[in-house]
């Protein structure tokens, strides 16, 4: 379900590029150091959005190191507490991940990642009980919606909404509630804007999806997801980002709708 949070490499200068990976491959290092290798496959580009909102806000000193990395061997690599934290997060919904997939439709592949990360997510758990339980639940309830065949998108998508929007939460601080409501528009727009994408191939294998359940027809997607994306950038408007603030826009702006219609083709 992830993968629709990330930028617009074309509309990015030289800098801005070099700083984007320089995030990435430090979340891809901190995922290897506080959990394993494995853990590395389930990288994705929205935890970059995450350090990048987070560092944005907080102002951290950041350490360039060189990431020893097969694919990227001159490629630097950013570290600071935001980035750790997004490799955490990473990791902790990789291994919900799999649970669900286990659950689903008893993928051996899943169970065999599930059983490599469980003793880094029962770390992760312990570090960051909030974010876990939050976690858990909606996804759990996210499940029960799934199994009844439930045909309002709304309530689905809001289970993901919450999960995301506590992930945004780093710090319960006098920011800790525009950025949990960002998180959650952020998340109901990657749920729905997911189901807009899968609505074909759902619909003809007889799998869940909101708008299959609702009867609804594909014209209806694109004005639902331009609202879901307005309230995200209310949101994020209303913080004082000065730092990676292009880089952000571009991907909040630009990026998620790339990444929408490239999987829509």
């Amino acid at each position: 379900m992830f993968g629709y949070v990330m930028a617009s490499l074309p509309e990015l200068d030289k800098q801005q590029k070099k700083r984007y990976s320089s995030v990435y491959c430090g979340i891809c290092r901190g995922i290897r150091d506080g959990a394993c290798n494995a853990a590395r496959l389930g990288l994705s580009y929205d935890m970059a959005f995450l350090a990048l909102l987070l560092m944005s806000l907080y102002e951290p000193r950041d350490r360039e190191i060189r990431h020893a990395c097969a694919l990227h061997p001159m490629r630097k690599a950013v570290e600071n507490e935001y980035i750790q934290y997004a490799a955490d997060m990473n990791v902790l919904l990789l291994y919900y991940k799999c649970l669900d997939d286990i659950a689903d439709e008893n993928k051996l592949t899943a169970k065999g990642l599930a059983a490599v990360l469980a003793s880094s997510a029962q770390q992760l758990e312990a570090k960051y009980p909030r974010q876990s339980s939050v976690v858990k639940t909606s996804l759990e309830e996210l499940s029960g919606l799934e199994k009844e065949n439930c045909p309002e998108p709304d309530k689905a998508a809001g289970c993901f909404g919450r999960l995301l929007g506590e992930i945004l939460v780093y710090r319960q601080d006098h920011w800790e509630e525009t950025l949990r409501q960002l998180g959650y528009a952020l998340g109901r727009y990657i749920y729905l804007a997911d189901a807009a994408v899968d609505y074909k191939k759902d619909k003809k294998r007889g799998r869940y999806n909101p708008f299959v359940a609702q009867g609804a027809e594909e014209c209806d997607f694109e004005a639902l997801l331009v609202l879901a994306m307005s309230r995200c950038v209310k949101f994020y408007e209303h913080l004082p980002l000065v730092q990676d603030k292009e880089i952000l826009d571009n991907i909040l702006y630009s990026g998620v709708w790339l990444a929408y219609r490239r999987r829509q083709k």
